[in-house]
């Protein structure tokens, strides 16, 4: 009941300059708990009033925490991980409530969200520029890695606490203030996370604002905001981008994924079928680098198909709350545009072997099946927009030269899996494969010293690893002479050798 007590006690309430208060917005919306559909909250629609305040707040508090010393922010970052750790059991049972996922699923990303914070904890003061060779005797020259000021962060409702630590943490390390913009499905789990960084960094530099459109878009377009860090829909990264674009203001743009997963018949079945159904059916489908196009070489495409179903079957549904595999989609429209997905495919003749409905027995919540598809072909729908729910759509290939060409074929480029033992198939994988990761034989997984991003339209820019860290701060070159020399290789006057000595 402890995690109910926050939800009413952060209702309608926004984090602004060291302090949870009440929002002064008339506008609101329910938040409803997708597996038995009762209202737990409120959010707020944050006024612009607010928004100006939470900027100029974050422009004060960036000044002070800039001044410190890279090893004080680096310590007072490891306090913030060690607190969210500390934190982990109500912070997983919170967005369990909040958006649907399994429990055990909300505890790993707190655990990841530490992990990433203790990353750019160190990373953050082991660079800060370079100095190069002189190009004149006796010069310094060398680059300084500056913060850009005030960075917006706005989350999606899948990961909202991996994503804002992944930002927020690469921007705090570069000694940038962040403005936190939550997906209004899982606000009030991200109002709960920033609670250890509230406690921990001087007021008003890490803040939260709810809200939908209105909200976000005023952080965009706020011409005292420095830097824009999103993740969503292509649509709405399109906009931002271009209204940064506009402002010439930095931004990082991670939106929808279409990965293909790719079998072939030298790989172990029992262990790739595990690893599909995991990659299909995780967080019930909504994550932006779910395997959603199978691509699955004809010599073992009906023992794959019988093997992942099998896998699929064993997944236990319900409330994320429970001992279960998988929970409901986060909104009753969000199972609505999913269903008509499956709905379509099937139109276009995509045969369904496995699920493709709700499940029996939760007549409360937006529970669906997990669902196998078969005889998909790379025209279908399905196969060319990101589906976003726990469907695996599966297409017949009859060689690995086919699985790159069919999986090269979208207009998106997140990440893109491989199951094979031949080591000549997974090198040309990892240089032929269109994306920004590829997973061989290992799906999914992150490293926070490795780059996470897309390419095509999954976006543009880079999270996590040492690119990570350049996407929130700008490079200052600087040319120093100690002597406060004369430069007369190139000043005034000009040599009379060094005229031209043509006819005019």
């Amino acid at each position: 009941m402890r995690v109910l007590e926050e939800f009413d006690h952060k209702s309608h309430t926004i984090l602004l300059n060291g302090e949870y208060r009440r929002s002064e917005a008339t506008e609101s919306r329910d938040v409803i708990d997708p597996a038995t559909e009762n209202v737990i909250a409120e959010i707020a629609e944050t006024s612009a009033a607010e928004i100006d305040a939470a900027v100029d707040a974050g422009h004060a508090a960036q000044k002070i925490w800039w001044r410190k010393s890279a090893l004080e922010r680096s310590e007072i970052m490891h306090e913030i991980a060690n607190d969210l750790l500390a934190m982990k059991a109500q912070l997983a049972e919170a967005l369990t409530r909040e958006m649907g996922k399994p429990y055990k699923e909300s505890a790993d990303e707190v655990d990841w969200s530490a992990s990433a914070i203790r990353y750019y904890a160190e990373t953050g003061r082991t660079d800060i520029g370079r100095v190069m060779g002189p190009a004149v005797e006796g010069h310094l020259n060398y680059t300084l890695k500056l913060p850009l000021g005030v960075v917006v962060s706005i989350q999606p409702f899948n990961y909202p606490m991996t994503l804002l630590a992944w930002e927020g943490a690469a921007a705090l390390a570069c000694g940038n203030a962040v403005i936190a913009k939550p997906s209004e499905y899982t606000s009030l789990t991200t109002l709960l996370f920033a609670e250890p960084f509230n406690r921990h960094l001087p007021p008003g530099l890490f803040q939260v604002v709810t809200g939908a459109g209105d909200a976000g878009r005023r952080l965009v377009e706020h011409p005292r905001t420095n830097m824009v860090a999103f993740t969503g829909s292509v649509p709405t990264g399109k906009a931002i981008a271009a209204k940064c674009g506009e402002m010439m203001k930095p931004s990082l743009i991670e939106t929808s994924g279409n990965d293909p997963f790719i079998i072939m018949p030298s790989a172990p079945l029992d262990v790739v079928a595990r690893g599909a159904a995991f990659s299909a059916y995780m967080n019930c489908g909504q994550i932006c680098v779910s395997a959603e196009r199978f691509f699955v070489h004809q010599d073992i495409h009906d023992e794959f198909v019988e093997k992942m179903a099998e896998e699929a079957r064993k997944i236990r549904i319900g409330n994320g709350l429970d001992r279960v595999e998988m929970g409901p989609m986060v909104a009753d429209k969000e199972r609505s545009r999913y269903e008509g997905v499956l709905e379509r495919a099937q139109q276009q003749g995509a045969k369904l072997k496995l699920g493709g409905g709700r499940p029996v027995g939760h007549d409360k919540g937006w529970f669906v099946e997990p669902t196998i598809l078969t005889e998909c072909n790379p025209e279908m729908d399905i196969l060319n927009n990101e589906s976003f729910g726990p469907v695996a759509p599966i297409c017949k290939v009859e060689s690995f030269d086919q699985a790159l060409e069919y999986a090269n074929n979208s207009r998106y480029g997140l990440g893109a899996c491989l199951y094979t033992m031949d080591m000549r198939e997974a090198i040309r994988a990892s240089e032929e494969l269109d994306g920004g990761m590829v997973w061989i034989n290992a799906p999914l997984l992150d490293n926070d010293a490795g780059p996470f991003g897309g390419t095509k339209m999954s976006g543009m820019g880079r999270q996590l690893g040492p690119e990570g860290l350049e996407t929130f701060r700008k490079t200052k070159f600087v040319w120093l002479d100690p002597n406060c020399g004369t430069q007369d290789f190139w000043w005034f006057p000009y040599q009379d050798a060094e005229s031209y000595e043509g006819s005019k």
